[in-house]
């Protein structure tokens, strides 16, 4: 049992959660709860479980050892993992997990594809949630820029609520190229804008569709919004300038899925 937070093994933990650039030096990320430790297991990408004392026995019946024979089992100290939780009420367990990776085609080559593009979006919040809206309204993935926050980020992998298993993502060295070479192979582009030629519920998704979201503050840059083939308005009342980025990709996501079925 580990007792000390000066271990070699809880060391690595902290500096995992804080350093997006060890996160991706190790190709490793740490995923806390019973839930997000469950998907990981499913697909093969634990490398150690971390369970507290007082759920044990809770875990040896939820994962039989066939479950789990291929990665380690740590126990901490009840006082211990607390210490090192992210979350304000720990359930007790938590994981070190592989990187899922895919390449571009897995996000973009369907032949009805349907992509989220978010160009720096920045609160990890936001991102999270747009993970898990993308899978609930049936995208085919996300491709993000360079400058989005980092998926692997503690409050996105929970915020995803297991979405990041389940959804492909790509994050391209350029976004505006990305963009350019899906329309080259016959996507649409539709971006959100307050200047927009219609409505968002009257555009046609029905082909290979790309949805493009800015930045929380700056919006899309002028490069990237110019290189939409439809610019969509969606209607606000009151005093309103814009809407948050998140809600503003649910509802063209949901408007795409609305027109698939």
């Amino acid at each position: 049992m580990i007792e000390s937070r000066s271990n070699a093994r809880i060391k690595k933990i902290q500096k995992l959660r804080k350093s997006a650039r060890y996160r991706r030096q190790e190709a490793l990320f740490v995923a806390e709860g019973w839930k997000m430790t469950e998907e990981a297991l499913r697909r093969s990408l634990v490398k150690t479980i971390y369970i507290s004392t007082t759920v044990e026995n809770e875990f040896r019946q939820r994962f039989p050892m066939q479950k789990f024979s291929e990665a380690e089992v740590e126990i901490l100290s009840e006082s211990l993992f607390r210490e090192i939780s992210d979350t304000v009420s720990p359930q007790g367990i938590m994981a070190l997990v592989n990187m899922p990776c895919y390449d571009r085609e897995d996000v973009v080559g369907g032949e009805r594809a349907a992509v989220l593009c978010l160009e720096d979006i920045r609160d990890p919040g936001n991102l999270g949630t747009m993970f898990r809206t993308a899978e609930g309204a049936g995208m085919s993935g996300v491709l993000l820029s360079g400058g989005c926050a980092d998926i692997f980020n503690p409050k996105v992998v929970r915020s995803t609520m297991g979405s990041l298993f389940r959804v492909p993502f790509y994050v391209a060295k350029d976004l505006t190229t990305e963009v350019e070479r899906m329309k080259n192979s016959g996507f649409t582009v539709f971006a959100a804008h307050l200047q927009g030629d219609c409505s968002y519920e009257e555009a046609d998704y029905s082909g290979r569709t790309g949805i493009l979201i800015g930045n929380e503050a700056g919006g899309l840059s002028e490069k990237l919004s110019a290189l939409a083939d439809v610019k969509v308005k969606i209607p606000m009342e009151g005093e309103l300038e814009s809407l948050n980025a998140a809600v503003s990709a649910a509802l063209l996501m949901y408007e795409v899925h609305r027109n698939r079925r």
